[in-house]
């Protein structure tokens, strides 16, 4: 079943560094001997053929990077020219394998790696590590300003940036997470290094809460004080047998209702009528969401990797391998990823500044949608 390959493939990460020797650009004359220097990178005219992550910053520059087997570090295209900075740990960053880019009201950006949060403020990276002395804290005032990341570790935790310093918050556990610890006891599996409650992906709802998507464990909506789950059992994709494969993709559709990873059903988890009691107090209903075959097997549009919508209000959800689904809340249209007449496998989706959309895969660098079709981007 692709689905777990899938799972073993994400999990089996590994991390070794390639180096190379980065050019740096000549310093002006008249800067100041105590003025850091601006990052050195390496001009290229390639992307990796893995592109997992790609992220449009305020000026209109592209930023991409991969965090699967090796990392690549960070590519960093103008919009215009046929080449990239290459930018990796000889650059000062402080991992080469990367994963979600931010940015904040001042233009710098934060980025992802496995070994920490690297801060750019346009000339050099300096890695953030929270204060391991300070105890995870259990409330946060929620804001546009407060950038979330994924903790890592064993640890029930979220990371944040409060626009002064990373700080920790702690998650409280659950039966569900609980459970999962004890099917894979770490006496037995020394090895398993990671905690259910991580995230796969982080989401800002339109009323100012903040969404996990955990490996294991469902969904869960955080308001600052409060923590409450749909579980996993809840957002099962396949009727017959509730698997599920993690929650990788949040998002509103157009009427403020909930696409949970994958399309057989969506939650109003603020509905006007009676509600059903869902998992840890959050109180939703579950309705249908597209259709879908009596049987209850998967079909192709089942399980959603990523999702993003345009400005029209319309989703545009991507497969891992059975291409891209647009929904413009009545009709399902499907737009197949293409390389040499064969399907590829699709990691994201990312709708650009200019309602640009544009794909990461796992073979074949990134893809562009021409108004018809997604090719492979002509830089």
């Amino acid at each position: 079943m692709r689905h777990t390959l899938i799972v073993a493939s994400i999990f089996a990460l590994s991390l070794l560094a390639p180096a190379f020797a980065p050019h740096a650009r000549a310093q002006d004359a008249a800067q100041p001997a105590t003025q850091s220097l601006p990052a050195p990178f390496k001009v290229v005219t390639e992307l990796e053929k893995c592109i997992f992550h790609i992220f449009q910053d305020s000026k209109g520059t592209y930023w991409f990077s991969n965090n699967f087997g090796e990392g690549s570090g960070l590519y960093r295209w103008d919009g215009k020219g046929s080449t990239f900075d290459h930018f990796t740990t000889e650059s000062g960053l402080p991992d080469n394998g990367i994963g979600k880019i931010q940015e904040d009201r001042s233009g710098n950006l934060y980025i992802s790696t496995y070994t920490g949060i690297s801060k750019f403020d346009g000339r050099t990276f300096t890695t953030l590590k929270p204060n391991e002395s300070e105890p995870a804290v259990t409330e946060v005032k929620l804001g546009p300003d407060v950038l979330w990341f994924n903790a890592g570790g064993e640890d029930p935790l979220a990371v944040f940036y409060d626009g002064k310093s990373l700080r920790k918050l702690k998650i409280p556990t659950t039966a569900d997470g609980d459970a999962h610890y004890a099917s894979l006891p770490r006496s037995k599996y020394p090895n398993a290094k990671y905690s259910p409650y991580d995230a796969y992906t982080v989401y800002k709802d339109s009323h100012g809460n903040v969404w996990f998507g955990t490996a294991s464990l469902g969904a869960c909506r955080y308001d600052g004080k409060t923590f409450v789950w749909v579980s996993q059992q809840e957002l099962a994709f396949n009727e017959k047998n509730e698997r599920t494969f993690g929650t990788r993709s949040i998002i509103e559709d157009r009427e403020g209702k909930f696409w949970i990873t994958n399309t057989r059903h969506r939650f109003d988890m603020y509905p006007t009528e009676p509600a059903t009691e869902g998992a840890g107090g959050l109180r939703y209903i579950k309705t249908a969401g597209l259709a879908h075959r009596a049987d209850g097997e998967d079909e192709d549009y089942t399980f959603i990797m990523s999702m993003a919508k345009d400005k029209a209000g319309d989703l545009w959800m991507a497969t891992y391998g059975a291409g891209v689904w647009r929904y413009d809340g009545k009709t399902l249209t499907n737009y197949p990823v293409l390389v040499d007449g064969k399907p590829i496998t699709v990691f994201s989706i990312y709708n650009d500044r200019q309602d640009g959309l544009w794909l990461g895969t796992h073979e074949h660098g990134v893809c562009k949608f021409n108004g018809k079709e997604f090719e492979r981007a002509k830089f």
